[in-house]
């Protein structure tokens, strides 16, 4: 199927995808899941970078577009901690990014953002926006959510919006400005940040639950939300929205079932290349208290899995990874069809050598998965092609911190990811049809 401009333009992003031919995905799926785990070198080996930032295959190249500790175009600090990200189509062919920053209240540096702004008050995490020329020039670099905490990944939305999320449930209880009355916030919700406004208002999405949230994906088609969730019992959220681009309408909060395999641990031993068709149940206390919705869905029959982490929509379907699942704990990646309403493992890594802990991933414009690895070692994006094969892509030479974030351009022409710590933005292009 060949690749329309105007098709990639519609679902580019953290989680969005590139189209790629429905037959060529079932043909990696077969392969990769019968155990023919090979390696190539599509785009040749890596060569060291003299910079020692960025290794890339011979003829590719980067740039460094934003460091953490460096000045933004509205004077604040660059905020540490870069994670998922997302693209979008700006004025005059910009392309504009939305990045998260997973920080803690007690980080030394944060988003910074005034009272209105912020959600809660000593909370540092929150999301930057870039807007980049066509030459990939930064001409603004601003706030963009503030007041939040660990904002890990998220996904972009089909309307033109980010949905950060937050993999925190605490509880901070402050006093107000006359010290008289306390203040509750709750974490361990969703936020909507457009990408075309300045500052997005700071209201949490309550009712796609609260618990420790890592990335989600649309569902162009039904406007459905599909949420990860960061927990070595972790489970997978479905949200069906009252209406499609008011998420503060609320909606419906379900988990997943995998029919005749009530509350499965889907973490060791799990059949590769089986569909198995599935269920959802209704959850009833979206905002609990306590981290415990995953432990109502559990009750009701929910499938469970090991690290919830990236997930990305492609032609129809969604892959997401399982961040230590497997038998080797070193990660998995599942597929489910919600025109089916079926579930795969769809890959899992061998060993530390072939894949190590899967985080953030993209389906790439040229038709193959891209993995961002936050492994215990050196750090690398690692490509899966429809043939089932690994390669690596780019190696972390400036440090062992980990790989978040990556997507593609409007275009698909450049591709951007961060290194994690202490927080660097790289655009990488080539020429992604070689091999």
């Amino acid at each position: 199927m060949a690749i329309s401009r105007r098709n990639f333009l519609t679902i580019t992003g953290i989680s969005f995808t590139s189209i790629i031919a429905a037959n060529s995905l079932k043909n990696y799926y077969h392969l990769a899941a019968n155990g023919k785990t090979t390696s190539t070198d599509k785009f040749g080996q890596l060569i060291p970078d003299p910079d020692r930032i960025l290794d890339l295959p011979k003829g590719w190249q980067y740039k460094v577009i934003s460091y953490g500790g460096k000045s933004m175009t509205d004077g604040n600090i660059i905020p540490p901690a870069f994670d998922g990200m997302a693209t979008f189509s700006g004025e005059k062919d910009q392309i504009i990014l939305v990045r998260n920053h997973e920080l803690s209240p007690n980080s030394p540096y944060g988003v910074k953002g005034s009272a209105n702004d912020k959600y809660d008050p000593i909370s540092q995490g929150g999301t930057t926006t870039l807007i980049l020329d066509k030459n990939l020039n930064v001409k603004q670099e601003f706030a963009s959510l503030a007041g939040t905490n660990r904002n890990c990944s998220g996904g972009i939305t089909p309307w033109g919006s980010w949905i950060s999320c937050e993999e925190d449930t605490s509880i901070s209880r402050i006093k107000d400005r006359n010290n008289s009355n306390q203040i509750i916030k709750k974490h361990g919700y969703n936020f909507e940040v457009p990408s075309q406004e300045k500052m997005a208002k700071p209201n949490p999405l309550i009712e796609m639950g609260r618990f420790r949230h890592e990335a989600i994906a649309v569902d162009p088609k039904t406007g459905y939300i599909y949420q990860t969730e960061d927990q070595n019992d972790s489970c997978f959220y479905r949200f069906r929205p009252k209406e499609r681009q008011n998420l503060q309408k609320g909606g419906v909060l379900e988990a997943l079932v995998i029919e005749g395999m009530s509350k499965i641990d889907t973490s060791k031993n799990y059949p590769l290349n089986q569909l198995k068709s599935v269920q959802w149940v209704q959850l009833e206390n979206v905002d609990p208290d306590e981290d415990t919705l995953r432990y109502e869905a559990q009750k009701k029959g929910a499938a469970i899995f090991k690290r919830g982490e990236g997930i990305c929509f492609a032609e129809g379907e969604f892959y997401f990874t399982c961040t230590s699942g497997g038998n080797a704990e070193k990660g998995q990646i599942f597929r489910y069809n919600p025109a089916e309403e079926t579930i795969a493992l769809f890959a899992e890594s061998p060993g530390a050598e072939i894949l190590d802990y899967p985080d953030n991933l993209i389906m790439s414009p040229f038709g193959d998965l891209i993995l961002c690895e936050d492994g215990l070692g050196e750090q690398f994006l690692i490509g899966v092609t429809p043939e089932g094969k690994y390669y690596k892509l780019a190696r972390n030479a400036y440090n062992n911190s980990e790989f978040a974030g990556v997507c593609f351009a409007p275009d698909g022409k450049t591709m951007f990811v961060n290194i994690y710590s202490p927080g660097l933005t790289l655009a990488i292009w080539g020429d992604w049809q070689t091999g």
